[in-house]
Order: C-alpha cells, then structure tokens, then sequence
C-alpha cells in the first residue's frame, strides 16, 4: 500500500490551524486547486463532527468525500468516496501537534491505484509528494500572514 506523509510546522497554535483547515466551506479560499467545496451534511456529537462533502477541482473534476473531525485530539481521519477511480481507496488522516515554533501539521494518505489507471505508481506518488507540500506550503503562508484568519 503506498503511503504519502509529509509534515510542516505553522506558526499558529494547533487549534488555530486545526480549525483553519478542516473548514471545509472554506477550502476553496484556502487550496489553490479547489473551485468548489459544499458541505453535504455535518453532525456534531460531543468531541466528534462527521462531515460529507463535496469538491470540485479547477478542470471541473468533482468528488464526494466523508471526514470524521476529533476535536479534542485535533486529528482528522477522511477518505474519498465516489467516485473513487483512479483509486481502489484513498484514506487521509491529518494531525496537528504543538511544537515550540506552532503547530508541526503532518498528513498522511494510504491509497491504492485502480489497476485501470494508466500513470505509473511512481509518477504518482512523485505526483502527489509535491501537491501536498505545495497546499501545505500555502497553507502555512495563509494562516501566518493572516489571510486565513478565523
């Protein structure tokens, strides 16, 4: 199963940028590649939010997707749903952990391609590595100058 887990420390305290980038309503403010985001459906049960979301990308390529938020570890725990192609599964689990500096905010996605996807493994995971750390990148960007502010 292939893995991408990349890490970056935000110089925000960790509930700041927890609640920052689980704003799903948000996303498109806050991503560069999302034109879309809309919230399906969200419970809040005591320390846990189930969210179902909608995304749609700039090449208007749209996915569904479910997140469960634990806002007293500040951890989510996702993964895409329908359409799933060109994998077989995608599950993401976000972290947020002080550190001196802030916050070291690290993701992780376990995936599997769909064997009818043509684009070699290792181009995707290339692919994928540089994606993450770019939205990471901006991410850190936003929250530190204030653009995404509460």
């Amino acid at each position: 199963m292939p893995r991408i887990e990349n890490s970056i420390v935000v110089g925000a305290g960790p509930r700041h940028v927890f609640d920052i980038t689980n704003d799903i309503a948000r996303w498109s403010e806050i991503f560069d590649e999302y034109r879309h985001a809309e919230v399906v459906s969200e419970e809040r049960e005591g320390r846990w939010t189930e969210i179902v979301f909608e995304l749609a990308d700039a090449e208007g390529r749209s996915w569904r997707s479910w997140r469960i938020l634990d806002h007293r570890e500040l951890v989510a725990v996702a993964e895409r749903r329908d359409p799933l192609f060109p994998f077989r599964y995608m599950h993401l689990r976000w972290s947020y952990r002080e550190v001196p500096e802030g916050t070291l905010m690290t993701w992780v996605q376990d995936f599997e391609l769909d064997e009818k996807f043509e684009v070699p493994l290792d181009t995707v995971v290339e692919r994928m590595n540089v994606h993450t750390r770019h939205n990471q990148a901006g991410i850190k960007r936003r929250i530190e100058s204030g653009v995404a502010g509460p």
